[in-house]
Order: C-alpha cells, then structure tokens, then sequence
C-alpha cells in the first residue's frame, strides 16, 4: 500500500522506539538554525532547514533510503508534515512518520528540560 500522509507518531511513542531494539529511524529536524540552538532532541538528527532546501536538495536521494524509516520533526509537527508529505510524493519507497506536536510535545510529553519557545 503506497501511504499518501506521514504516519503519526507522538512524542512517548517515539521515545519507545529509541530505546527499543526495533530498527532505528533517521530523525529529520526541518526547523532553521536559530530554533536548533534553542531547543534540540537529545538523539542524533539529520538537520534539514527548509529555508536553505536549495542546499541540500540534490543529496537527499543519497541520504534516505527505504530500509530505514524517516521521522521528521519541526516545532509544532506543521512543517514537518508538510514536509512528510513532499518526501511521499518522491516516490522513493520511503516510510515517514512525523512526530505529532513536534519537539514541543516532546518538551511537554517526554523531556521537560527541553526549552519550549
């Protein structure tokens, strides 16, 4: 079946399954600089802003790869929707998730150190 939206996933969910033995994802960080100074997840993050996509646009055929789930992530679970849904429409056999009210559920839900802005 060909998904046409990300799947959802919440912030507790998404804290399972890093520290579970299942495969682990390829987190996508779409927020600008200035937001992954403030605040960023305490795993390892593939930082894509989306306003400097002409930067990093040709290389991410190279970068994702269908055996390996992609999360994206952004402030608030907006942008990286809509990001999610453009990395569908590639069709490159990839399977998104976006994480659901973004690193600020994940302030709220999972890690309340992390700043909320």
């Amino acid at each position: 079946m060909t998904r046409t939206h990300p799947q959802q996933i919440t912030a507790p969910e998404l804290q399972a399954w890093l520290a579970s033995d299942r495969p682990q994802p390829l987190l996508v960080d779409v927020r600008e600089d200035q937001e992954l100074a403030l605040a960023r997840l305490p795993h390892d993050v593939l930082h894509l802003p989306l306003s400097r996509s002409n930067e990093w646009l040709a290389m991410l055929p190279d970068t994702l790869h269908a055996e390996q789930a992609v999360v994206v992530l952004c402030h608030a679970g907006v942008r990286s929707h809509h990001f999610g849904l453009w990395l569908l429409e590639q069709s490159w056999g990839l399977e998104v998730w976006n994480l659901d009210g973004g690193l600020d559920a994940w302030s709220v839900q999972v890690d309340p150190s992390i700043p909320r802005y």
